[in-house]
C-alpha cells in the first residue's frame, strides 16, 4: 500500500511548508539528545534533493528506518517530529518495498515501529496527529502477521476521536485509514467492538457529505459486511438499509451507488434472513427494478442490481401480509401500508401476534416504547387498539407488558395523529372487563 492511499490537500501543503523549517540538529546533539553517529546520518538526508536521499536509502535503507524510528522515540519538540515524519513519508513513497525495514524495527527494539508512532499520535498538533495516522495505515496494512489488538485498539480509539473532533481534515485522514485497515479481518472485528467507530460513520453519512466522503464511508461499510456476525447485526443495530438506500436514490455519482449496491449484495449473500425483510421495507424492490433499466459504465453494477433485484423478487412474491407485517415490525419503520388499516388482515392475524411467547407482540410494544418517531408511534397504537379490538383476552397481556400505561402517556404527545391513535387505543382497552387467560 502507498502513502498516496491516504492523501490529504492540507497534509500535502503543510509538507511543503515544513520541508523549508531548519531544524535544529546540531543542537540537539550538544544537548546530548543525538549522538554523533545519528547527526552525521540525519544531516545526509535533510533538506537534501530527493535524487540524493533516494540513493542514501537504496544503499542504507534498514539504518534509516531505525534511525528515524529511533528519533521519534525520543524526540518530543513538534517541529522535530513532523521533520522525520516527512522524511519517513519521504522513505515510503512509491516505494511499498521498504515497508518492511520499518514493520521489521521489532526485531532489534521491540518498542518499534508502533510504540513512538502511537505515543506521538495524540500530539496536540494537527500535523503530527494526520501525518502520524497516514503512516501507522500504511504500515498496519501491510503487516504480514496479524495486528495486536492492544495497538488496533489505540489507534482506532484515535481516529474515532479524529472523526468526531469537527475538522474536515481530521474526518477525511481518519476514514482514509479505516478503509486502509479494513480488508484485514483482525482490523474489522477490532471496529466493529469499537460502537462509537461505527456511530460515527453513520453519523457522518447522516450529515449528507459530499460524495466522496459517501463513497468513503460506505467503502468502510462494505468491507465490514464480508464478516459474517457484522452482517447479521449491523442493520439491526444501527439502521443502515433505510440510509444507504436514501443515499443510493439521491446520489449523483455511479461509484456511490455502485458502493452501495455492493454492500447490499453482501449484506444478502452472508444474512439474507437478517436483511431482506428491512430491505423490502426500505421500498429497495422497485429502486432496483429501476436501476437496473440504467446504463452504465461498469459492467458489475448491473450484475450486483440484477442479483438483488432478483432476490428481493422472489422474497417478495412468497409473503404473506402477515409477512409483510412482521417484516415491518422486525425492521422498525412503521408507515400506513395497507395492512394496518385493513379490518381483514387483523381478523386474520391478530392472534398470531401471540405465538412464540407473543414475539411480535412484545417487538409492537417495544417500538410504542422505544421510537421517538411520530409516524411510528401513531401506527403502533393504532396496531395494539386492533390487536385488543380482533383479541379481547390481549388487553391483560397488554397491560402486564406495560404497553397500556404507554400508550396513556402518548394521549399527550405533540403529535396530533398519535394522540388520536393513543385515544383510540385507550378507549378500546378500557371499553370492557378483562377476560382471563
Amino acid at each position: 500500500m502507498s502513502v498516496q492511499l491516504v492523501s490529504n490537500a492540507w497534509l500535502d501543503g503543510e509538507t511543503a511548508k515544513i520541508r523549508s523549517k531548519p531544524v535544529p540538529w546540531e543542537g540537539y546533539q550538544r544537548a546530548g539528545l543525538v549522538t554523533p553517529e545519528e547527526l552525521v546520518l540525519i544531516k545526509k538526508v535533510d533538506r537534501q534533493p530527493r535524487a540524493k536521499a533516494e540513493s542514501i536509502l537504496l544503499s542504507d535503507g534498514p539504518t534509516y528506518a531505525s534511525l528515524y524510528l529511533g528519533l521519534l522515540k525520543k524526540l518530543q519538540r513538534p517541529d522535530t517530529m513532523q521533520c522525520i515524519l516527512i522524511l519517513i513519508g519521504d522513505a515510503l513513497a512509491d516505494h511499498d518495498e521498504r515497508i518492511p525495514l520499518f514493520t521489521r524495527a521489532g526485531e532489534t527494539d521491540t518498542e518499534l515501529p508502533y510504540g513512538p508512532l502511537l505515543r506521538i499520535l495524540n500530539t496536540p498538533d494537527d500535523f503530527v496527529q494526520l501525518k502520524t495516522a497516514q503512516i501507522l495505515a500504511v504500515l498496519l496494512s501491510a503487516e504480514a502477521k496479524p495486528l495486536p489488538s492492544h495497538i488496533l485498539h489505540s489507534f482506532i480509539t484515535t481516529l474515532v476521536s479524529l472523526i468526531q473532533s469537527g475538522s474536515n481534515n481530521h474526518k477525511d485522514v481518519a476514514v482514509q485509514c479505516l478503509e486502509a485497515l479494513l480488508p484485514r479481518p483482525e482490523a474489522r472485528i477490532a471496529v466493529w467492538n469499537t460502537p462509537s467507530c461505527i456511530s460515527s460513520l453513520v453519523g457522518i453519512l447522516r450529515g449528507n457529505p459530499g460524495p466522496q466522503m459517501s463513497y468513503q464511508v460506505i467503502f468502510c461499510f462494505w468491507l465490514l459486511t464480508f464478516e459474517q456476525d457484522i452482517a447479521e447485526q449491523i442493520n439491526k443495530k444501527y439502521d443502515i438499509i433505510p440510509l444507504l438506500t436514501e443515499v443510493a436514490q439521491t446520489a449523483v455519482k455511479e461509484k456511490v451507488i455502485r458502493v452501495v449496491v455492493s454492500t447490499f449484495r453482501n449484506l444478502i449473500a452472508k444474512a439474507p434472513s437478517a436483511n431482506l425483510p428491512s430491505m423490502l421495507v426500505a421500498q429497495l424492490l422497485p429502486f432496483m427494478k429501476n436501476l437496473s433499466t440504467r446504463k452504465w459504465s461498469d459492467e458489475d453494477i448491473l450484475e450486483d442490481v440484477q442479483f438483488l433485484r432478483d432476490e428481493l423478487k422472489s422474497r417478495f412474491d412468497s409473503l404473506t401480509n402477515y409477512d409483510e407485517y412482521t417484516s415491518e415490525l422486525a425492521s422498525g419503520h412503521l408507515s400506513w401500508t395497507p395492512v394496518h388499516e385493513s379490518e381483514v388482515f387483523w381478523k386474520e392475524n391478530a392472534t398470531k401476534l401471540n405465538e412464540k411467547d407473543y414475539e411480535q407482540l412484545k417487538t409492537l410494544v417495544r417500538l410504542l416504547k422505544e421510537s421517538s418517531d411520530a409516524l411510528v408511534l401513531a401506527v403502533a397504537a393504532h396496531d395494539l387498539g386492533q390487536y385488543v379490538k380482533h383479541y379481547e383476552r390481549g388487553k391483560k397481556v397488554v397491560t402486564d407488558l406495560g404497553a397500556k400505561t404507554r400508550v396513556m402517556e402518548l394521549m399527550t404527545h405533540p403529535n396530533p395523529d398519535v394522540r388520536y391513535q393513543a385515544l383510540i387505543s385507550v378507549q378500546r382497552l378500557v371499553s370492557q372487563p378483562w377476560v382471563s387467560v
